[in-house]
C-alpha cells in the first residue's frame, strides 16, 4: 500500500481533506495531509489571527511537504486541489512522489489561460496591489461563486463555516506576475523534465476559480516525450469537487489511476 500525500490550496486548511483521508485509510493507507508552514492550527485561530497567512511564502510550502515526504517509508502518491495542484505539480518535477494527481489545479509559470470566471473569483484579492502584503478572506456570496456554485445554499454556507480561511494576496499576485518577470518564479516546472512521475490533471465542468481550460493549458505545456501526463473531467462539478457529492467515486478512480500508473 503505497503512503498518500493530500496537498490543500488556498482559502482552506487540511481539514478540507477530512473525508479523503478517512477514506483512503479505510482502504489501507498511510495518509498525510500536511498543513502549510505556521498553519497547523484551526481554521477558527487563522480566521481570528491570519499572520501566518501573511507570512508564508511558496519554497517555504515546498520545502515544508518535501520534508515530510522525505520521512515516508517510500515514495508516495501526491494529491493536490486547487493551489495545492500546482504545488503537486512541482514537488514531481523536484523528484518527489510516485505519481501525482492535480485536481482543479492552480496554473503553474508559463499557463496564461484567464478565464473571466477566474478573474471574478479572485478579484477580491486582486482587485488593489495594496492586497500583496494582507491576507483577504472571501464572503460568503464571494465563496460561494468561487468555490461551490452547484452546492445548495444551506451546504455551502456550512462548507464556509468550516473551511474557509483567508488566503495569502502576496503569493496571488506573485502568480499573477510570474509570466511577467524575468527568471524562474516560484511557480516555475521543467516541462521538459522525462524523469518525472506521471501526472493526471482533474478538472470540474462547472469550475469557476480554476475553469477546465486553465488545466487544458497546463497539459499542453508538459512536453517530455517519455513521461505521462493527462487529464479527466467531471460534468457538473465545481472547485470544491473533494467535497461535492460523489467524491468518492473520484477519490477511488484517481487513485487507481495513479497506483496503475506509480513509479
Amino acid at each position: 500500500m503505497k503512503p498518500i500525500v493530500l496537498v490543500h490550496g488556498f482559502w482552506v486548511t487540511p481539514r478540507s481533506w477530512e473525508h479523503w483521508k478517512a477514506h483512503y485509510e479505510a482502504k489501507g493507507h498511510r495518509v498525510i495531509a500536511p498543513a502549510y508552514p505556521g498553519f497547523e492550527v484551526e481554521v477558527e485561530a487563522l480566521n481570528a489571527d491570519p499572520t501566518p497567512i501573511i507570512d508564508v511564502t511558496v519554497p517555504q510550502i515546498i520545502a515544508h511537504f518535501e520534508e515530510a515526504i522525505r520521512g515516508l517509508p517510500e515514495s508516495p502518491i501526491i494529491i493536490g486541489h486547487s493551489a495545492g495542484g500546482a504545488f503537486t505539480q512541482i514537488l514531481l518535477d523536484h523528484g518527489f512522489g510516485a505519481a501525482g494527481v492535480a485536481m482543479n489545479s492552480a496554473p503553474t509559470e508559463g499557463v496564461r489561460v484567464v478565464p473571466l470566471s477566474q478573474l471574478k473569483s479572485t478579484f477580491p484579492v486582486l482587485k488593489t496591489p495594496a492586497n500583496r502584503h494582507k491576507a483577504i478572506g472571501l464572503t460568503f456570496d464571494e465563496w460561494k461563486y468561487a468555490f461551490t456554485n452547484t452546492f445548495a445554499d444551506d451546504e455551502a454556507r456550512a462548507l464556509w463555516e468550516r473551511y474557509a480561511i483567508p488566503a495569502s494576496g502576496g503569493i496571488l499576485w506573485g502568480g499573477v506576475l510570474a509570466n511577467f518577470q524575468p527568471g524562474h518564479q516560484d511557480t516555475w516546472v521543467d516541462y521538459h523534465n522525462d524523469n518525472r512521475a506521471p501526472l493526471l490533471f482533474v478538472s470540474g465542468s462547472e469550475d469557476h476559480i480554476m475553469p477546465p481550460a486553465i488545466q487544458e493549458s497546463n497539459l499542453k505545456h508538459y512536453q517530455a516525450p517519455h513521461t505521462l501526463t493527462e487529464r479527466r473531467e467531471y460534468e457538473g462539478y465545481a472547485h470544491l469537487l473533494p467535497a461535492q457529492k460523489g467524491w468518492e467515486q473520484i477519490a477511488d478512480e484517481v487513485l487507481e489511476w495513479a497506483l496503475a500508473h506509480a513509479q
